[in-house]
């Protein structure tokens, strides 16, 4: 570098990049942050599946940066970024800009990851952005309204059959949401929702094997059977080809074709190119092409440089690409960052998991508490998102959308007197705590509750 510049450039406004950003700010770090990211929204990922439902809206779910940033003195710049060099610590963007750093933040996150498998990229219906949830809504709606207008039994089958293609997290919470999401559409058409077909195809010989919800397998296996529609499941079935009107699998050694108007991908991720075609040695990358870190989230041969969330690994750690994983590294590179300013000790990352959450369905969930306990039902459901609208960026905008999800009568209408107090404890305590102390209470409210009946 020529001219050193001190400032700090966070590429990729993921869970990461976000959470770095609003931590800088909360520390009052003495340095610029400009914050890269070519959408103009954050996409708050475990509740797409409520923004496509349509139990929350955009303003929750996919809220601006700027909205977000607003009053932190970040600088938000809404561009692609088109390659990074190392050696120069340059940024430089589609647009033509370019900045250069003192500290630079890798939160680029991974990318649908298709296989090589025939027509999976041109078919299959990704849902990892707003966008996709919204090409997803029209999708279905469309074939929807086709199907209540065709006599030919055959065509309306195919037409009303969803397939969703992978069994980790985002397929069992894809089809739990569909097998009740599309018998109400077909319904309110005025179509028959016992024609309704949704099956979850997946590779492996179970779901949410070697996931971190692993433990909710058997809850998830229960609650699919009991949607509007149960969910039909073929395991170890290897999609070979995707095509306009059908899926074809091997299973069992024999090719099958499963006729459908919809095939929604979720198979899994790969690297982000970005990361691909950084000057990182292969040694100091995992199989996937993702980048090694040290335990305080820098890079090992570019140590102004730190990484987190999808793009990057720590050895002999296996951390989950969850949004609590990302938040807590965001946390701990924004205190590296304050401190390499400053001139003090850097600190290992702490990562702890709070347990699990998984969607089944409308108002239906499973969690996992710590690991030590299950919540299923409407209970785990209100747990889920009163935890997710917690983590959600800003103290403003958490404890905005918080009010406004607790005060449509949630609480309320299923505790009574005591949902009411609370909401006034949440409004008391701000957002910092909002999750855990939702769920302790609402516990505590249950066994009362339970008590009471059994008295």
């Amino acid at each position: 570098m020529s001219n050193q510049v001190y400032q700090t450039v966070i590429v990729g406004g993921g869970f990461t990049g976000l959470f770095t950003a609003l931590n800088l700010a909360h520390r009052h770090y003495p340095r610029t942050v400009i914050l890269i990211d070519q959408h103009e929204r954050f996409c708050f990922k475990p509740l797409l599946y409520e923004y496509f439902s349509g139990e929350m809206d955009a303003t929750q779910v996919v809220p601006l940066f700027t909205e977000l940033l607003e009053g932190s003195g970040v600088i938000f710049v809404q561009d692609a970024v088109q390659s990074i060099d190392l050696h120069e610590r340059e940024v430089k963007l589609a647009s033509g800009n370019s900045y250069n750093y003192s500290n630079l933040v890798l939160g680029v996150g991974s990318v649908t990851g298709y296989f090589h498998v025939e027509g999976a990229k041109e078919y299959g219906l990704p849902f990892w952005t707003q966008d996709d949830a919204i090409a997803i809504d029209r999708h279905l709606h469309d074939r929807l309204r086709q199907a209540v207008q065709i006599e030919d039994p055959e065509q309306r089958r195919k037409l009303l059959t969803a397939v969703v293609i992978g069994g980790g997290p985002s397929g069992v919470e894809m089809a739990a949401t569909l097998a009740d999401l599309l018998p109400n559409w077909y319904s309110a058409m005025q179509g028959n929702f016992h024609e309704v077909r949704v099956v979850l195809l997946n590779h492996g010989e179970e779901i949410l094997k070697g996931d971190v919800n692993t433990l909710l397998k058997e809850t998830a296996e229960e609650k699919l059977q009991k949607r509007a529609v149960p969910v039909e499941m073929l395991m170890e079935s290897e999609v070979t080809a995707i095509r306009p009107d059908s899926v074809e699998y091997k299973r069992n050694g024999k090719l099958e074709t499963l006729p459908t108007a919809t095939a929604i991908w979720t198979a899994g991720t790969a690297t982000n190119q970005l990361i691909k075609d950084l000057a990182v040695p292969d040694e100091h990358r995992d199989r996937h092409g993702r980048l090694q870190v040290s335990e305080t989230l820098q890079l090992l041969d570019f140590p102004e440089v730190f990484a987190g969330g999808d793009c990057a690994y720590v050895d002999g750690t296996s951390w989950s690409a969850t949004a609590q994983v990302a938040y807590q590294e965001g946390a701990a590179i924004a205190y590296n960052l304050k401190a390499i300013a400053l001139g003090n000790e850097l600190r290992p990352a702490r990562v702890s998991s709070r347990g699990t959450l998984l969607k089944l369905g409308l108002n239906d969930a499973a969690a996992n508490i710590f690991d030590a306990f299950e919540v299923t039902g409407e209970p785990a459901h209100l747990i889920r998102q009163a935890t997710y609208l917690e983590l959600l960026p800003t103290p403003i905008h958490n404890f905005k959308v918080t009010s406004e999800w607790l005060n449509e009568g949630i609480f309320q209408h299923h505790l009574g007197d005591t949902g009411k107090k609370v909401v006034q404890a949440v409004e008391l305590v701000g957002g910092a705590v909002v999750g855990v102390l939702v769920a302790r209470k609402l516990l505590q409210m249950l066994g009362d509750s339970d008590k009471t009946r059994n008295s």
